[in-house]
C-alpha cells in the first residue's frame, strides 16, 4: 500500500478551505462573541471562558451554525439541491430540539437543583450537586440565532470569501 503525501495535502487544504465549514465556524464564533455582551442580562456569575465554550442564552449558536451550513449550500450548490435538502432537514431538527428537548431538560435541572439544595439542609453528608441549567433556548434566542446564520451565510459567500479563498 503506497501513501501519496501529494493527495493527503490537497485533501487537508481542501478540508480547511471548504466555504461551507469555515462559514460554520466563523457564525459559531460570531454568535459565541455576541453572547459576551448579551449573557450579563441573564447570568449572575458571568465568566468569559464559560460564556464563549458553554450553551444556553442569546443569541442560539447551534441555530446560527446550522442555519449558515444551510444557506452557504443553497448560495453555492443551489436552492434545489439535495445538500441543501439534507442541510435544510438537519437545520429545523437542531432548532426544533434547542426549544423543545434541551429547554426542557434544563427546566428539569433547575427543579433537581432546588431539590438537592433544600435536602443538602437537612442532610449533612448529602451529595452536593448543580446540574447545568442554561441548556436550551427560548424561540426568540433561536429566532436570533437563525437569523445571524443567514446573514453570515450571506456575508461570507457572497463577500468575504471571495476575498480571502
Amino acid at each position: 500500500m503506497h501513501f501519496d503525501f501529494s493527495e493527503f495535502w490537497t485533501n487537508v487544504v481542501d478540508f480547511i478551505t471548504n466555504p461551507v465549514l469555515l462559514c460554520a465556524v466563523f457564525t459559531w464564533f460570531a454568535a459565541q462573541l455576541i453572547k459576551l455582551f448579551t449573557t450579563p442580562y441573564y447570568k449572575k456569575d458571568f465568566s468569559v471562558l464559560h460564556t464563549l465554550f458553554g450553551t444556553g442564552v442569546m443569541p442560539s449558536s447551534h441555530s446560527a451554525t446550522v442555519c449558515a451550513t444551510a444557506f452557504s449550500c443553497g448560495i453555492l450548490y443551489g436552492y434545489g439541491s439535495a445538500i441543501f435538502a439534507l442541510s435544510a432537514v438537519f437545520c429545523m431538527v437542531v432548532m426544533r430540539d434547542a426549544v423543545g428537548v434541551r429547554r426542557e431538560a434544563g427546566k428539569q435541572a433547575e427543579v433537581i437543583n432546588q431539590i438537592a439544595g433544600e435536602i443538602g439542609k437537612k442532610k449533612k453528608n448529602f451529595l452536593d450537586i448543580s446540574l447545568p441549567e442554561l441548556l436550551g433556548h427560548t424561540p426568540l434566542q433561536v429566532l436570533v440565532g437563525a437569523i445571524l446564520g443567514v446573514i453570515m451565510a450571506y456575508f461570507c459567500q457572497k463577500f468575504l470569501f471571495l476575498i480571502i479563498l
